[in-house]
């Protein structure tokens, strides 16, 4: 397993598990609550998690952390990065349409931030499936 896929693997759980964290917050925030008030914990949790794992990941291999992506790789990231981004656009604007069918503007925040979260877990997916693939 490369360590593009490795790296790949553990920010998709990474994603998994402070998405959920945040619908958690998002569905124990009261009414009346800041809408900024359930990102902050979320965005701590990733850049920690984040940061704590990619060094664990660097340590374990550290060639292979500083070695540039090859040909294929760069293929791979460019294609789930564009399909990813599909994935966004298709749930922004069904958080549009939710918005348009209960106007509130709170909950459209939560569905762009999901929908940010889930578009990223899409892109970890999509480089994992792609870097599994046959050449």
């Amino acid at each position: 397993m490369s360590f593009k896929e490795k790296s790949a693997w553990v920010m998709g759980a990474i994603m998994l598990a402070t998405g959920v964290f945040y619908a958690q917050l998002v569905a124990e925030a009261p009414p009346q609550a800041p809408v900024i008030g359930p990102l902050i914990p979320y965005v701590l949790a990733v850049i920690v998690f984040s940061v704590v794992a990619q060094v664990g990941l660097a340590i374990a291999s550290p060639k292979e952390a500083s070695a540039p992506a090859d040909e294929r790789e760069k293929i791979v990231i460019d294609r789930a990065g564009h399909w990813s981004g599909m994935v966004m656009g298709v749930l922004a604007v069904a958080a549009c349409a939710a918005y348009v069918a209960a106007p509130e503007g709170a909950m459209l925040f939560h569905y762009i931030i999901g929908a940010l979260i889930v578009a990223q877990l899409a892109e970890y997916a999509f480089q994992i499936v792609l870097l599994r693939r046959p050449i």
